[in-house]
């Protein structure tokens, strides 16, 4: 494996910081080129000094000042450039000096970053939904025709990655082989996976936020609660694996040890198991083809005693449902299901809107956009608009 230079979009986030920790165990192997946050400049601002990168790119100019301001000037190392906007961050992850791209950044601002990534022949580890659940079939065309290696760091993705068989390895977005039967993604059921569903409409922002296993950040928590997440991780799998629908499905799996399954037509099953850490996949990204060092620990199935699993329950989990029925419908659904449920999900942890209202909210955006065309979705910018479209909807709709 040559030598990486890793450009992080994100870097503050829980990913990006997970990336950090696994690169800083290989410094014979990679280094940090670049990072991006967009509101923690002190974070930043340490995190810079602690992995030296040449650049750092930040949303606006008070940004950057904070970031300046943040700067110690008895760090260990040069302040790096400091590059500002949206439109630098797409140029930063096409540096001829960049060989990899972790796509952290969350929900439809991290789109353009990633397509530029993809357009200059990048190896990407896309944590980015958007990419894909709003963005697949654009996303995958230019991935091809630049040349970009992509490498999925969701752990569900990850786990079906390295369970196939090794020819199945090409570029994501080919076809499997006709002996994958099926892939079986996993879910833990979240926090309320038993709690009385007429408890529901009162559950707190709080408890939304309190995975049983996972620690994430509060928008993906409230995704994992609802299982929207989930179904936003069916739609990747068809566009990272281009495997028809009926060919996907959820299993409960509350331990969260095993992350995902391919089922061949033999009727084996590959399983990944492992720690709820994110460590694993990121490790195995940036590692790829061959395994490094994660700092994860061993993971003791004796003490755990069982795993147990169970069907998806759709009355408790209506957004799941809702996930497959826009996947069904086509890409125009999947953009207007992810932007409906951004709005959804921001009102909820602002308390502004019940955990109940927030597949309310994604159906009635469903409803009202269900006659826009997927033919009409053939740039980034047509992409954005109608994101922009069911975001309004959706925030209407909540007044």
């Amino acid at each position: 494996m040559s030598f990486q230079q890793v450009c992080v979009l994100g870097s503050t986030g829980s990913i990006g910081v997970s990336t950090l920790d696994v690169i800083a165990r290989h410094p014979d192997r990679m280094a940090v080129y670049a990072l991006s946050a967009y509101s923690r400049m002190q974070k930043l601002a340490e995190q810079a000094m602690a992995c030296a990168p040449k650049v750092v790119v930040v949303p606006d100019s008070a940004a950057r000042e904070r970031f300046v301001q943040a700067w110690s000037s008895s760090a260990p190392c040069a302040m790096p450039e400091v590059r500002v906007g949206a439109k630098a961050l797409e140029e930063t992850v096409a540096d001829a000096q960049v060989t990899t791209v972790m796509a952290a950044i969350i929900g439809a601002a991290g789109m353009p970053a990633a397509l530029a990534a993809a357009r200059a022949g990048k190896r990407i580890l896309l944590a980015n939904k958007e990419a894909l659940v709003a963005a697949g079939s654009l996303f995958i065309e230019v991935a091809k025709q630049g040349g970009a290696e992509l490498l999925p760091i969701d752990s569900e993705h990850s786990a079906i990655f390295q369970c196939l068989d090794q020819h199945h390895k090409s570029v994501p977005g080919n076809p499997l082989a006709n002996d994958v039967r099926r892939l079986i993604i996993t879910a833990s059921g979240g926090p309320f996976r038993q709690t009385p569903l007429l408890e529901l409409p009162q559950v707190s922002p709080e408890q939304a936020c309190a995975h049983p296993n996972w620690s994430m950040g509060r928008k993906i928590s409230v995704d994992s609660a609802t299982m929207l997440n989930k179904g936003l991780e069916v739609i990747e799998a068809y566009w990272l694996f281009s495997v028809p629908i009926e060919k996907i499905d959820v299993v409960v799996h509350p331990q969260s040890v095993i992350h995902s399954m391919v089922e061949y037509i033999d009727g084996s099953v590959m399983a990944q198991l492992g720690q709820p850490d994110m460590r694993t996949a990121i490790a195995y990204g940036l590692g790829f083809p061959e395994r490094i060092d994660s700092g994860v620990g061993l993971l003791d199935l004796a003490s755990m005693g069982r795993l147990d699993f169970e069907a998806p329950d759709l009355q408790r989990f209506p957004c799941l449902r809702l996930a497959f029925d826009a996947l069904r419908s086509g890409q125009a659904a999947c953009v207007s299901l992810n932007a409906a449920n951004e709005i959804a999900v921001e009102r909820f942890l602002n308390r502004q809107v019940s955990y109940t209202q927030i597949p309310q909210i994604i159906e009635h955006t469903l409803d009202r956009l269900q006659r826009c065309s997927d033919a009409a979705l053939n740039s980034l910018d047509a992409i954005l608009a109608l994101d922009q479209d069911a975001r309004r909807v959706a925030a209407d709709f909540c007044r």
